[in-house]
């Protein structure tokens, strides 16, 4: 007879910034609960595990702005001196330091993959696991958990296309995740003096381009034609006052040039209204925009060479959200493609045939010793929920039905939201087309339904209230689940502990009525949903160049987006001390590092 599965009060999926936050704040809030983070991965990290760590990998942000609020990534421990942008390694100690500093550490399972996750009818969600490395069908174990916090993020599935050819391709194909597994081919291409091909215009590809080419290997770096184009990639400190580009989106008076549909949470009703409700304020705004784009162009230098030219970018900053990246090399990237170490084209990959051989659309012909792959993530969570369908009423992506099934993104809620969002910000009307000839980058060669989800895949948006809570009375009544790291800006630990923070007091019953009502409220519930789907379709107007049509995506909106949590949780959204330190000062995380003593002070006193 099989023996019951053990039971928890919270389990956290996922192990990187957000979700040992999560379980760190739960363990300070809960000290006598029990509880489980679990993980694929062998180790904690997430994004930063010890698995990921390719070659050349390092922080966007610079030491000061890439920590949680009460854990400071001191020079004297970890080495990295201010200015400096933090390797790849750093990070990963950094994470095991503070899920060992918190307790967590011990109650970390990795190498375990969450199959499912299963609604129980009384509460609870029975998780079926296995093996993070075994081949189905490996037989499952079970776990239940009274609480459910599903942080695997927006990074931990990668999509890697069928390319026609690639079975007798004979070199490497990877995905920019597996470049550590892969990174023999660093000195087997010095040694053999081949040359690499690099495919797609992310980061990723960026940081694998600067991998090969600044050993001295040509790379041949391939941008589809009918893609996004290569993403924006600033100076750390920008604008001709040369300010730190992750403090800049930090700083009050500058978030106002965003058009934000919450950005009313930060009290500036008055500011936000002129910039983007009167023609001057909008003509300001769009000077801003102007500057900051135009500054970037001009500091690469992308007109004084042909083949940097080829890699500005096609969409307008305003539009771009964290696909703005950062240029954190230590040398010189656009001299590698100035002196021809690496060659960019624009194009198409036909095929592939043996001998490493890359055949393009326009019939150039490339040899390879391997080809590396940035071809983004499967933007969905990595484990079913059952029963089959709830993916509805989860708020998660799912293919549209008709309205009659679509409880929260039907075309009448949609068409609300579309018409308040270009009433209050008519900038939006005019939206950019970043390439007319855009097509996206298709799944292909026989694979099962599952696998075939791309980045383009035709899906819902990610509709949670506040970007973590279910916003369906079920869920709304049953507080048992919420999703953590559905966002992707600049300031992710500060994101992960305001919103591990304002989950679990959703999770606990402890926000107001006003926040999060009785799930037999209709009228308040239904204005909770309508509000989830405002937000949800804001980012589809806001950041088309960017990913704001299928999740959360954006970077001069995060401060308002903390105030808008710490609001809720009636916590000083205010902490620098003065009106004109307030406007100008940039927020950080010594800001906020004494948030959740503060959150308990508040529950205590009521």
């Amino acid at each position: 007879m099989a023996s019951e599965p053990e039971t928890l009060d919270l389990v956290v999926v996922g192990a990187g910034w957000f979700g040992l936050c999560a379980a760190k704040t739960n363990h300070q809030l809960h000290p006598e609960a029990t509880f489980a983070v679990l993980d694929g991965a062998a180790t904690v990290g997430g994004v930063w595990a010890a698995h990921r760590l390719y070659p050349g990998l390092k922080s966007n942000n610079m030491l000061g702005t890439y920590e949680y609020p009460d854990f400071p990534m001191a020079t004297e421990t970890y080495g990295v001196q201010p200015g400096e942008h933090i390797p790849g390694a750093v990070v990963h100690r950094y994470l095991a330091d503070y899920a060992a500093a918190f307790g967590v550490a011990p109650h970390f399972r990795g190498s375990t993959k969450v199959v499912s996750a299963a609604m129980q009818p009384d509460g609870g969600w029975l998780l079926s696991l296995q093996p993070a490395e075994a081949e189905a069908p490996t037989p499952t174990t079970s776990l239940v958990a009274r609480k459910l916090i599903v942080a695997t993020g927006l990074t931990s599935e990668p999509f890697l296309p069928h390319i026609a050819g690639q079975e007798t391709f004979g070199a490497p194909i990877f995905h920019s995740r597996d470049f550590l597994q892969h990174a023999g081919t660093l000195d087997a291409a010095a040694e053999a003096k081949q040359s690499v091909a690099v495919f797609g215009g992310t980061k990723s590809a960026w940081d694998m381009v600067y991998a090969y080419a600044s050993r001295g290997i040509a790379v041949e770096w391939i941008i589809r034609s009918t893609g996004h184009g290569p993403i924006w990639q600033a100076p750390p400190y920008v604008t001709p006052l040369k300010k730190w580009l992750e403090k800049l989106v930090m700083t009050r008076m500058l978030t106002w040039f965003s058009p934000c549909i919450w950005g009313d949470a930060d009290g500036y009703t008055g500011m936000r209204g002129f910039y983007h409700g009167t023609a001057l304020g909008r003509r300001i705004t769009d000077a801003f925009w102007a500057v900051l784009g135009g500054d970037v162009i001009t500091l690469n230098k992308y007109a004084a060479h042909p083949e940097t030219a080829k890699l500005k970018p096609w969409s307008e900053a305003m539009f771009t959200a964290s696909s703005f990246s950062i240029l954190n090399y230590p040398t010189d990237f656009f001299e590698l493609v100035r002196r021809g170490t690496v060659r960019v084209h624009i194009g198409e990959i036909a095929s592939l045939s043996a001998g490493g051989h890359v055949h393009l659309a326009d019939g150039t012909l490339l040899t390879v010793a391997a080809l590396a792959c940035a071809t983004g993530w499967k933007h969905v969570p990595p484990l079913q929920f059952l029963p089959a369908g709830i993916e509805r009423e989860l708020g998660l992506p799912h293919t549209p039905a008709d309205d009659a099934n679509e409880p929260l993104f039907n075309k009448a809620a949609v068409e609300k939201a579309d018409e308040e969002i270009l009433r209050r910000f008519p900038r939006l009307r005019d939206q950019p087309v970043q390439n007319k000839n855009l097509q996206p980058l298709l799944a292909s060669g026989g694979l099962s339904s599952s696998e075939a989800v791309t980045p383009s895949t035709p899906l819902t948006p990610y509709t949670l209230y506040r970007f973590m809570l279910p916003p369906s009375a079920t869920f709304v009544r049953r507080r048992d689940i919420a999703f953590a790291g559905v966002v992707m800006n600049f300031s992710v630990p500060l994101m992960a502990q305001m919103q591990a923070l304002w989950m679990l007091a959703a999770l606990d019953g402890a926000l107001p009525q006003n926040v999060v009502p009785a799930a037999d409220d209709r009228e308040a519930l239904a204005r909770l949903q309508y509000t989830t789907v405002l937000a949800s379709r804001f980012g589809k107007w806001r950041y088309p160049a960017g990913h704001g049509s299928q999740f959360p995506d954006f970077v001069f909106d995060a401060l308002p987006y903390l105030d808008q949590l710490l609001g809720d949780l009636g916590l000083p959204i205010y902490r620098k001390g003065g009106l004109l330190a307030e406007a100008s000062s940039p927020y950080g995380p010594a800001d906020y590092k004494d948030v959740v003593a503060e959150w308990q002070a508040k529950v205590r006193s009521e």
